[in-house]
């Protein structure tokens, strides 16, 4: 894996729009699976947290380090573009995903299963045919005010992403702020059960919000929204200055 001070610096940031050194590397996608069953789907602000701390859950995995199983895969796709990629499944479909090698995440309302990283155009057959589009959620009840002594990852009040595309960012956050940690803050986090919360922030805190020095996701623009917009900013405790 790269140096982790030029892997977080803006030049080799993995989500620039520009093409860098990150585009050379073979790309991978980290696949993220949420069941969404016709009579009880989740809420989205569930579904956005539990995609985050799926995604928080595999970086510290023990399988995921060192000469873990999954290691070579987790730093080939942290050297390249750091993709993402939402399905959906239910039924049948989501039976079969269990049964491949991944970690289950269960939130309140929500079950997001992720998996090692893939080949951008290598995904196995029983991922692969499950869709993307479509992945609209609600919140029945308005989500409660952020917890200020736990992490809070603020979503663009500014952007329209589908519930997918969300929890493609806030798994982005995530890992924008576990690189950021310490070892000591890192283990503390896990110890927590990697509490946080996923908030739209208020029009008028999002400036502010962007130019604080945390850290700050701005999308490649694969899909959706425009190359370089801020979409993501990761308010984690151990790294307010």
């Amino acid at each position: 894996m790269r140096d982790p001070e030029q892997r977080h610096s803006h030049d080799y940031s993995p989500f620039r729009s520009e093409r860098t050194a990150r585009d050379e590397a073979p790309q991978f996608v980290l696949p993220l699976v949420v069941r969404i069953e016709k009579t009880a789907p989740p809420a989205r602000t569930d579904a956005l947290e539990t995609a985050a701390r799926a995604v928080l859950t595999i970086l510290g995995d023990e399988r995921s380090l060192g000469d873990g199983e999954w290691a070579q895969l987790m730093r080939d796709w942290q050297d390249a573009r750091i993709r993402k990629v939402v399905r959906r499944a239910r039924g049948a479909e989501w039976r079969r995903a269990e049964t491949l090698p991944g970690i289950t995440v269960t939130g309140k309302s929500a079950e997001v299963r992720v998996f090692p990283p893939v080949p951008l155009d290598g995904w196995p057959k029983d991922l692969a045919r499950l869709q993307v589009s479509g992945t609209d959620l609600d919140d029945p009840e308005p989500p409660s005010g952020a917890d200020p002594t736990a992490p809070v990852l603020w979503l663009s009040p500014d952007l329209d992403m589908s519930a997918g595309k969300a929890m493609a960012q806030a798994g982005h956050g995530a890992q924008l702020a576990w690189w950021e940690l310490s070892d000591e803050e890192r283990a503390a986090w896990r110890d927590s059960g990697f509490a946080l919360s996923v908030r739209t922030a208020a029009p008028a805190d999002w400036s502010r919000l962007t130019a604080s020095g945390l850290p700050l996701v701005r999308d490649a623009g694969f899909t959706e929204i425009a190359p370089g917009s801020c979409t993501v900013v990761a308010d984690h405790p151990a790294l307010r200055r």
